[in-house]
Formats: C-alpha cells, sequence, structure tokens
C-alpha cells in the first residue's frame, strides 16, 4: 500500500492539548468479499478550545462521513487525513463509513486462506499506526478512549475481541465496551476458529487456532493453559493491582510478523508456537516466555500505557525482564536466564554497537516511522538487562515497590520515562534519576576485564581489579574457580564475590584461583574479557564450568571476540568442537551452533576455509548424535540432526535420511525436517522442481508452502534464481507474495555455495529493494532488509554498493535502517577474514 504521512510527536501534543476522545463505536462487516470489509465508527470527543485538527483513516473508499450530523466531503481525504477545521469548543460526534482494504502483509486487516482446507481467517495488528487500515481513530497513544465493537462476520466464522463477545444472530457479534485503551491495542480476530476454553480464577481463558492446527493445539493445550495460569497468579502476587480486563484469550494466528502482540484480553501470537512437528525444550521454554511476556504487557504497556512512542522500551524491556524472571519463579523452567544470555543478549550486544544504535531511552524520536526503527534489540534485549541489573542495584523489594506505585499512579492513563523514575525513587533512598542517565540515555556496551595481580608482600596473595571501558555502573559478581581435583577439565565453584564497578581491588590471601569470571550470573550489560590464564583456562576447560549461566557468559565473551577480531574464526569453531560434545544446557548447544555455522563458517571464514568449517561441524554434530542414542536427550538429538542437515556439503547421508523416512535410531522425520532436508538438497543441487513439488503434495499446509518457495529459490539454477527473483521483486500488485512467502523465497535465494551464480543480482538487489520497500510498506521494507540482502557477498564492492545506495537511492526508513545494519555487519566480517 505504499507510504503515507507519519503522525509527528508535534501533531500528536497539539491534538492531545485540542481534543479529549471519550468513546468509538465500530461496526465491522467481514462479509463483503475477498477484497475489502466495510467500516463503520462513531466517536465521541470533546474540544477544549475552538481549533483545527485531522482524524485518520486509511480506506479504498471513504463513503460518507459527518461531524455533528453536517456532512463532510470525502474528498477532502488527504493520503490518509480527513481535516476537522473550525471545531467549536464543546461536545463532538464523528461518523465514517468506508470500504477498507485486507493486508497480506500483517499489517491493519490480515486476511489469509489456508490451503490445507480452504479455510479464511482474518486478524487485526493495529500496531503503532496501522488502526486506520481498519477504523477511523485519533491514531495516538494518548488519546485513550472506551470502544464498543460489532462485527458481521460469515456463517461459522468465531469472532474474538478484547472482550467477551456474543453472536447476536445472522453472522453479528458483539463484545463487551472496554475500559481505556489506546486505539492501537483494539484487536479482532474472526475466523472458524479451532477454540479450547476454561476458567481460571473466574475469569474465561481461551486459546484458538486455525482447524487445520486443532491436533496440534490439543496436544500441548494443559502445557500452554499452565504457564498461562502459572504466570496469572504470579503476577497478582507481584503486583497490587488486578488484572484489568474481562477474558483472557490467546490466539494463534497466520502470517503474523512479530512473535506476539500484547492487545489486552485478546493476546495474538504467530501460529509457529503451535508445533506441528517435534521441539526441543528450550523452544517449549521460549513459548511460555512470550505467553509471560505478552501477560506482563496487560499491566505495563495496555494499563499503564506510554504517553509518545520514545517510551517503546518501557514496554517491551519490562514485559521481556518480567517474562524471563517471572517463568523462572512460577514454572518448570529453571533456567530462562541461560536462553536469555546466549540469544536474546547477543542480540542486543550487536545492535548497540552499530551505528543505529540509539539509547534505551531515546530522546529524540519525532514521528511514528522513527519510532518503529526502535523495536530492535536494544529494547528488547538491553532494555531488558538494565532492568535486571537494577533490580541487582536496587532490590527486588524496592523494585516492585516502585512498579506498583507506578499502576496505582496511572491506572488506565499513560506515563512517560520521568514518570516511572519518580514511581521508582518514591520507594527508595537511591539515587534512580542518576542511574537512568547513566543506564538508559547513553549508547554503546561497556567493557569489563578481569586482572589478576600477585600482592607486593604476600607471596600466596593477589588482588583483582575488574578494569573497565565505558562509564556505566555496574554491581556483578565475579566467579572464582579451581581445578577440579578429580579432573583437570572441570572447575569448581570457590565462591562469587560481588563488586561494585567502578570500585575498589578485591584482595585475597589465598591461592590463586585458575579462573575469574567477571559477570558470573550475567548480572549486568557489559562484554566481558577475560585475563589471560582465565581465557586459556576457559577454552581448556569451558564444558567443566559447572554453572550453565556462567558457561553462557564465557561463551559470550568468545562470541564477542569473534566479532571483535580478537579471536580467530578457527579457534572458535574448535572451541564448539572440543566443548559441545559434552555441554548439557540445550540453549547453549543451540545458540553456540547457530552463531558457529551462520556467522563464523558462512560469513568469518574466507571461502576457501569454509570446506573444512562444515566438516568440523559435521563431525561435531554426528558426536552428539552418537552420544544421544540411548534416547535420554531427545532435544539435544534433534538439534544436532537439525545442524548436520544445515552443514551437509554431500547429498549421500541426508538424501538416504529422506528417502527412508528416518535418522537411523530416530527420530523420524515429521514436516519440519522433511522441509530442512530438502531445503539444503536444493542449495546442493541435488534435487529438482519436481521433488519440491511432490513433497509439497504431500504437506500442502502454509508451511509446506513456505518450504516450497525457499526450496525452488535455493536450487542453484539460472531460471530458479530469475523466477524467485521475479516473485519477490514484481511490480504486478497481483502477483506480491504475502509477508511469509516473501521471506521463504529471500531465505531460500542467497546461499554461499552459489556466489559465482549470484554475483549479478547483487547490484539489482539496492534498486529493487528499494523499489519494493517503497510500494509495498514497512513490513515487507524490513524483511527486504533482513532476508533479502545479499549477506554473503561479502566484499568491498558489496559494500559500495550499500553505501551508495544510502547516500543516493533515498531508501524507506524500515529498509534504510536494515542496510545501515547488514552493512556495519558486512564489515565486520570483512575485517574479521583480514580483506
Amino acid at each position: 500500500m505504499g507510504p503515507m504521512p507519519v503522525l509527528t510527536r508535534d501533531e500528536a501534543q497539539t491534538r492531545a492539548r485540542l481534543i479529549d476522545v471519550h468513546h468509538y463505536t465500530v461496526d465491522l462487516d467481514l462479509t463483503r468479499g475477498p477484497d475489502t470489509f466495510d467500516s463503520r465508527t462513531a466517536i465521541r470527543f470533546t474540544a477544549r478550545t475552538a481549533g483545527d485538527t485531522f482524524v485518520e483513516v486509511r480506506p479504498a473508499e471513504l463513503r460518507t462521513a459527518t461531524l455533528d450530523g453536517q456532512p463532510l466531503d470525502p474528498a477532502a481525504l488527504d493520503d490518509n487525513r480527513l481535516p476537522l477545521p473550525g471545531l467549536a469548543q464543546g461536545e463532538h460526534e464523528l461518523v465514517l463509513d468506508a470500504a477498507m482494504r485486507y493486508s497480506h502483509t500483517g499489517e491493519g486487516m490480515h486476511r489469509f486462506t489456508d490451503p490445507t482446507d480452504g479455510e479464511t481467517y482474518v486478524y487485526t495488528q493495529m500496531f503503532m499506526d496501522d488502526v486506520q487500515r481498519i477504523f477511523a481513530a485519533f491514531d495516538q497513544p494518548d488519546l485513550k478512549a472506551a470502544f464498543d465493537l460489532t462485527v458481521t462476520a460469515p456463517d461459522g466464522w468465531t469472532v474474538l475481541a478484547n472482550g467477551v463477545t456474543e453472536h447476536l444472530g445472522n453472522g453479528k457479534w458483539r463484545a463487551t465496551t472496554t475500559p481505556l485503551l489506546s486505539t492501537y491495542l483494539v484487536a479482532v480476530a474472526a475466523g472458524p476458529w479451532h477454540s479450547i476454553r476454561t476458567e481460571h480464577r473466574g475469569l474465561p481463558f481461551g486459546l484458538h487456532c486455525r482447524r487445520s492446527l486443532a491436533p496440534h493445539l490439543d496436544a500441548d493445550a494443559d502445557e500452554i493453559l499452565d504457564a498461562t495460569r502459572a504466570c496469572y497468579d504470579r503476577y497478582h502476587e507481584k503486583f497490587d493491582e488486578p488484572y484489568p480486563f474481562d477474558s483472557y484469550d490467546q490466539a494463534f494466528v497466520p502470517e503474523f510478523n512479530a512473535g506476539a502482540m500484547e492487545n489486552p484480553g485478546l493476546v495474538t501470537f504467530r501460529d509457529e508456537f503451535v508445533y506441528r512437528s517435534a521441539v526441543t525444550d528450550t523452544e517449549r521454554q521460549l513459548r511460555a516466555m512470550v505467553i509471560a511476556h505478552e501477560m506482563a504487557h496487560m499491566w505495563f504497556g495496555d494499563l499503564v500505557t506510554l504517553k509518545w512512542w520514545d517510551d517503546i522500551w518501557l514496554n517491551e524491556s519490562f514485559a521481556e525482564y518480567m517474562g524471563y524472571q517471572t517463568l523462572t519463579e512460577a514454572t518448570r523452567f529453571k533456567d530462562t536466564w541461560v536462553d536469555f544470555g546466549i540469544s536474546r543478549k547477543a542480540w542486543g550486544y550487536d545492535a548497540d554497537q552499530r551505528p543505529s544504535t540509539h539509547p534505551v531511552a531515546p530522546e529524540d524520536v519525532p514521528d511514528t516511522a522513527s519510532a518503529l526503527l526502535n523495536f530492535d534489540g536494544i529494547s528488547y534485549a538491553k532494555g531488558a538487562s538494565a532492568l535486571r541489573q537494577l533490580v541487582a542495584w536496587l532490590g527486588e523489594k524496592d523494585f516492585l515497590a516502585g512498579i506498583n506505585t507506578h499502576f496505582e499512579r496511572h491506572k488506565f492513563g499513560n506515563a512517560t520515562l520521568a514518570d516511572f523514575i519518580e514511581s521508582l525513587a518514591s520507594g527508595t533512598d537511591r539515587d534512580v534519576h542518576a542511574w537512568a542517565d547513566t543506564w538508559l540515555r547513553t549508547t554503546g556496551v561497556d567493557t569489563l576485564t578481569g586482572r589478576l595481580e600477585n600482592s607486593a608482600d604476600d607471596s600466596d596473595g593477589w588482588t583483582l581489579t575488574v578494569d573497565q571501558q565505558g562509564s556505566r555502573p555496574h554491581r556483578i559478581a565475579v566467579g572464582l574457580y579451581d581445578h577440579d581435583p578429580a579432573d583437570d577439565r572441570a572447575f569448581v565453584l570457590r565462591e562469587r564475590i560481588h563488586v561494585d564497578v567502578p570500585g575498589a581491588p578485591h584482595t585475597s590471601h589465598s591461592a590463586r584461583p585458575a579462573l575469574v569470571v567477571p559477570n558470573d550470573q550475567d548480572l549486568t550489560y557489559a562484554k566481558v574479557r577475560l585475563d589471560a590464564a582465565s581465557r586459556e583456562a576457559a577454552l581448556h576447560g569451558l564444558s567443566g564450568i559447572p554453572d550453565p549461566l556462567t558457561r553462557a557468559v564465557v561463551w559470550n565473551t568468545l562470541r564477542d571476540m569473534v566479532r571483535d577480531g580478537e579471536l580467530a574464526p578457527a579457534a572458535y569453531l574448535s572451541a564448539a568442537r572440543t566443548h559441545l560434545p559434552t555441554e548439557t544446557d540445550l540453549a547453549v548447544v543451540q545458540g553456540v551452533l547457530t552463531f558457529a555455522h551462520t556467522q563464523v563458517a558462512d560469513r568469518c571464514t574466507a571461502p576457501a576455509d569454509r570446506p573444512a568449517a562444515l566438516t568440523l561441524l559435521t563431525t561435531l554434530c554426528e558426536d552428539l548424535i552418537r552420544r544421544t542414542e540411548d534416547g535420554s536427550h531427545p532435544g539435544l538429538r534433534l538439534t544436532a540432526v537439525r545442524h548436520l542437515i544445515d552443514a551437509a556439503q554431500y547429498a549421500d547421508v541426508i538424501r538416504d535420511w529422506y528417502d527412508s523416512g528416518a535418522v537411523p535410531g530416530g527420530p523420524e522425520l515429521d514436516p519440519e525436517l522433511r522441509w530442512r532436508i530438502l531445503g539444503r538438497l536444493s542449495v546442493l543441487g541435488a534435487v529438482d522442481d519436481a521433488v519440491i513439488e511432490a513433497e509439497l503434495a504431500h504437506d500442502p499446509s502454509a508451511v509446506g508452502q513456505e518450504g516450497a518457495a525457499r526450496c525452488h529459490a535455493a536450487l542453484p539454477d539460472p531460471q530458479a534464481k530469475a523466477a524467485a527473483w521475479d516473485a519477490l521483486f514484481t511490480t504486478d500488485p497481483d502477483r506480491d507474495l504475502s509477508n511469509y512467502l516473501f521471506t521463504a523465497t529471500a531465505q531460500g535465494f542467497w546461499q554461499p555455495e552459489q556466489a559465482d551464480l549470484l554475483r549479478s543480482y547483487v547490484p539489482r538487489y539496492f534498486t529493487d529493494a528499494t523499489a519494493v520497500a517503497e510500494r509495498r510498506g514497512p513490513a515487507i521494507a524490513a524483511a527486504a532488509g533482513r532476508y533479502a540482502f545479499p549477506e554473503y557477498a561479502i566484499d568491498a564492492e558489496t559494500s559500495r554498493l550499500g553505501e551508495r545506495c544510502l547516500a543516493d537511492g533515498a531508501p524507506a526508513p524500515a529498509l534504510r535502517r536494515r542496510l545501515v545494519d547488514q552493512l556495519d555487519d558486512l564489515a565486520r566480517a570483512l575485517k574479521v577474514r583480514g580483506v
């Protein structure tokens, strides 16, 4: 649908001073065919003084508009704004009737027809400024109102919304009136849902998914509901304010762009969380964490909402911190911070070292387009890390007291960072304002290095100093480890000492420890460097460190060192080869293997050395598969099988698995593994279109359609590449790929094995991606920058073309941000390769 005018902060502030919005009556008709739906909106609001303003609406056709019964000219609609000139002081009612377009990009009212059974589903994603694709609104977060919603839907459909819905007959559904909500939090999901309903503490709970996924949701419903109930109960222990809405539905919806969205009373999740194939326990933990994260938003984000988009981080960092912490406290998942440390924090560290970095709490967010770019590893992972450090520094009791003060002061309203800091400060004598300035208003990653020195006056004594690059205060634990007398490749914890950085050195008169780990337990957000002796000890005995969270800290150190050019890629691979065969934590194995393959082997290693790197990874995965033959570690075995498939350089072994339908000794091949093997065989040129189409006939599901698109695009064939490129960057709207099929095709297209075949597409990317981003809007722009970028063309020419595009090509903001990040990663890869 292309770009539209964005709302600026100045415009939002002006409008909030002029009007106070009370109530929306929204009536949607979803029976008008496959292209558009009808939307009628009545808005009651007050003008505090006389003045001019506007309402946002982005229709296929604006039929009529009236203000206080007087017609407005629909032709006055300018892009997405209908002017409301000359408002008199006092009460007003604005009524608009429009036809609106369905979306296939996960924005607005997304429409999806399930290829498995032909059933159609729609759901809303109104986040930030997509409300106007669904109904007319004063679309900014600080103009909260109550909403009454009715929906007319086809026979056999169920309509879900923020409140309990009632079927009135003839396809008409009505939702209960909401409390005061921001416009972006209104939600509808409609279709022939498969629903599981229950009650908890007198509140209706529901799970919903497409009918074709029903057996898979049924299989996991107890696990999902157990996590939901446990988090609900735990939040009621932590928070004084009770859950503020009348029901709690969780809908797993197709082609969803994010992990989930915190719509009050109707959380929408990407329906890959309804597992149709085998998954590891770490993946189950991730799903439970997302459930916990979104539920935290019911208070922080929904009950109390940001005033403007500069405080996105407050929503996301809080929910991210609470998600991991509450899961640890309330469910069987006790090691959630290991997964956070090995996967989420890496996302934050990477983002914070790029030119596009920004403070956790940025001060300059002039409009919605720039705000959208701040949904990144800084708002989520760095912000959550900062809150974890705040809790370590403040104490959980004072932290929760401040949070509860915040909810009490601002419930059903809007609040800013200043309000949040004031609430925290009210319950402690610590200087929270100074902490916020150094942690939330600055960019970049501090580096903490442990340094051991022998005491001058005591031959057995030593002094530990934690040297710091950077200026933030850190309260950390430093782990002191000795060699295990029974096993020289293992360590035992001597003690953890708690130190403040900057702070005084720690002096001891005991024997010098074999290994010193700053930021043991991962309580702060900083890069860690080990002293020389500790580094050697870690490389020798990393898998023998007793605590998985400490191992995650050390693996992150090695990861950072590769990215910073301080550790040879081959040394990282050697460490993985040495230590992963005895690693017991799934999150660590998954995180290390993923980095070792996708970054170290595919990008940091010179092409001539890549086959040896893949051979090492294959051998490592074979070791893990042998180790798990007794069936004791199914998740570890599945992880090893997946990564062996991805690293295969020859077709024979994985082709045998594919043809027989199983890995010897298990597992049997489920759809995910079949498509994974077929994807790798496609890259290697070991299958053709006919094999791919036969697999699609066997699995015609949405995931099958994506798998087939990925495989076709991966074939090392000029015609396959030309067809895939045309599908991605067509200028014909009738042939536009949905967001998920676009991503799958892009994922298949670029392969490091096919550099020569693909070279001519590198310059085309920068012009074609710019055009498709401009035409199709932010979601496709982001996908084009993330997945369609030629990330294996690691040379100066790609860098030059990218820089020229940034300078002269005028890419849309969402694409520009991704290009800046990709080019910085490219420069790092060139540096690591020594080019």
